[in-house]
């Protein structure tokens, strides 16, 4: 053995001799062989990053999906929002004056409460004493002819109330087809309320015919009472004692 082997393998000896202090220092990534570099496999570090690469790919799904929700929302809201593109409003308000105008032309006396409470002073008042029969005559036809009148104004309202069912069955047709068909929730309470308002012509109707039959058959009850009041003066004056037979000179034949 030369004295040059001697010498390393001492050498080497004393490397192993020598305790480790301090922590190992980890295996770098890149190393060296032949003075030519090359990339080394890093199996924790391919994890982490594949990990890493998940959650910032569940980050932008969940920023689509929320993205995706207010897009609806907005969507939504602008389809509850939207009117109803259907009105009944004028057809309905015809309905109502034409109902109005024929209350209106109600003959006599109206629907006004001074009209009336006039009327039963002087026309269906008690029999006045002093009034010549003729008077009593004329006064008896004038209230026939107001209650004539009451019953031909009821009949004619009678007429109008059913010339709208025709309008209020194409408006509730109509309206039903829009709420069924609504977009939003605006159009649904839209088409709800023209259903109210419907509702409530055919309301106004009922009470304008019930207003019109009522105010007939009051008529005729007032006309049957002047009629009995009037009887009894009529009747008294029958049967008052007047001045009774009083003789006179008659001349039968001429001479």
């Amino acid at each position: 053995m030369t004295a040059k082997h001697l010498t390393l393998r001492l050498a080497t000896a004393l490397l192993l001799a020598i305790p480790v202090v301090g922590t190992v220092a980890p295996t770098p990534a890149l190393a060296f062989f032949g003075g030519f570099g090359r990339i080394v496999y890093d199996p924790q570090n391919h994890a982490e990053n594949i990990v890493s690469a998940a959650r910032a790919l569940e980050q932008i799904k969940n920023q689509i999906t929320s993205l995706q929700n207010e897009a609806q929302m907005l969507i939504n809201q602008a389809r509850n929002l939207t009117s109803l593109p259907y009105s009944a409003l004028q057809d309905l308000q015809q309905s109502v004056q034409r109902t109005q105008q024929l209350l209106g032309e109600a003959q006599r006396i109206a629907y006004d409460v001074q009209a009336i409470d006039q009327a039963f002073q002087t026309d269906y008042g008690p029999a006045s004493l002093t009034a010549t029969d003729q008077a009593l005559i004329d006064g008896a036809r004038e209230r026939w002819q107001t209650t004539v009148g009451g019953l031909q104004d009821a009949m004619r309202v009678q007429a109008g109330v059913i010339g709208n069912l025709d309008t209020n069955r194409a408006q509730m047709s109509a309206l039903i087809g829009e709420s069924q068909g609504a977009t939003g929730a605006l159009q649904a309470t839209q088409a709800g309320n023209q259903l109210l308002a419907l509702q409530s012509q055919q309301i106004s109707d009922l009470t304008a015919l019930m207003a019109a039959q009522g105010r007939a058959q009051n008529l005729e009850a007032a006309q049957m009472a002047a009629a009995q009041e009037q009887a009894r003066e009529q009747r008294r004056r029958f049967l008052e004692p007047g001045t009774g037979y009083q003789p006179g000179n008659a001349q039968m034949f001429q001479n």
